[in-house]
């Protein structure tokens, strides 16, 4: 009896386990038949192209005028007229502002007072010289007829030499006077501050006002700044990896959120030749031509700057690139059999998608 128990324990087991390798081997099949399932996949193809592509750098910055300078007064004094403001055209020569200037138009004619005097004293030293002149020669002639003494030519001579020192003395003195009433008059015109650049045909614009008429004003203190925009200077900053890309002469193409519809054209005309430490970046400069003078200094721009372009180039989407065991490639499609088989490519300019 017991070995009849043994026998049905033991079959029934042995069943157990068969049913469960059964299940195994289904299970494993049926995973197998999905797996075959997966890989018929539905995805898109694009052709193969040619065309031409850019690699461009994209940077963002801002605008600065092409010069700027701050236009202050060399002599102290109170602005008792500023003829310019915010926004308003500047020509060179134009009258900016005028101090008080009573106090220097008083130092003027007081060197002029003095130059007078001066000059009348080369007058009276000049009268004494002919006269000492004229008596040393009397005395020259009496002495070789030895009428006069040898002490007395001596005196006539002493008193001519000394006479001919006032005259000199005279003169240097006018010189002096002369000096002092051209500064005095420098002083004077310092009064009236007006705008000086080379170029008299560029019309300059007012960019800022610091002081308002009855102020007192001290030597270099700011009154107005002047900018002249009509080329700006766009700032940006690229870093090591674009530096050795970037080069004078370059075309940018230049956008700002005040002209969202438009584009500017721009040129590179300075790299610094060094790299700031901090950032390590280095400063480039983007001329733009402004006629019109839309484009004002401090608006923020983003510039695209075009390093290279190749034309009838070979292209793919962007999104088509896949990596297999480390190697970048697109998969090529065979729609007869309906396969696709990975080629291993050599990525050259990425432009947008």
């Amino acid at each position: 009896m017991k070995k009849k128990k043994a026998v049905i324990v033991g079959g029934i087991i042995l069943i157990l386990m068969l049913m469960r390798m059964y299940s195994m081997i289904t299970a494993r099949e049926d995973k197998q038949k999905k797996g075959e399932k997966k890989t018929e996949l539905a995805v898109d193809i694009a052709p193969v192209s040619r065309t031409t592509v850019r690699e461009i750098g994209k940077f963002t910055g801002s605008l600065i005028p092409y010069s700027k300078f701050i236009v202050a007064p060399k002599i102290a004094g109170r602005l008792e007229k500023l003829t310019v403001d915010i926004g308003d055209p500047v020509k060179s020569g134009d009258l900016i502002a005028e101090l008080d200037d009573g106090e220097y138009i008083q130092q003027v004619e007081q060197a002029k007072a003095e130059l007078a005097v001066a000059k009348a004293n080369v007058i009276e030293c000049k009268s004494s010289l002919v006269v000492s002149s004229r008596e040393l020669g009397r005395v020259q002639t009496l002495r070789e007829t030895k009428v006069a003494s040898e002490s007395d030519l001596d005196e006539a001579t002493a008193r001519f030499a000394a006479s001919e020192a006032k005259h000199a003395v005279a003169l240097a003195e006018v010189t002096r006077r002369e000096a002092a009433l051209k500064a005095a008059e420098v002083r004077l015109s310092y009064t009236r501050i007006r705008a000086s650049w080379e170029n008299k045909d560029v019309v300059r614009t007012v960019g800022e006002r610091f002081v308002d008429a009855g102020e007192m004003l001290t030597p270099n203190a700011p009154i107005v700044s002047i900018l002249d925009n009509h080329i700006v200077i766009a700032l940006i900053d690229i870093i090591e990896r674009d530096y050795s890309k970037v080069k004078p002469g370059l075309k940018a193409v230049i956008m700002t959120d005040a002209y969202s519809d438009r584009e500017f054209a721009g040129v590179i005309s300075r790299i610094a030749p060094v790299l700031k430490e901090s950032s390590r970046q280095a400063r480039v400069e983007i001329e733009i031509s402004n006629p019109d003078g839309i484009l004002k200094p401090g608006m923020f721009i983003r510039a695209n700057i075009e390093y290279s372009r190749h034309e009838n180039t070979i292209v793919v989407p962007f999104s088509s690139l896949a990596k297999r065991e480390g190697k970048t490639g697109v998969f090529l499609a065979d729609t007869s059999a309906m396969k696709a088989l990975f080629i291993p490519v050599a990525c050259g300019i990425i432009e947008g998608d």
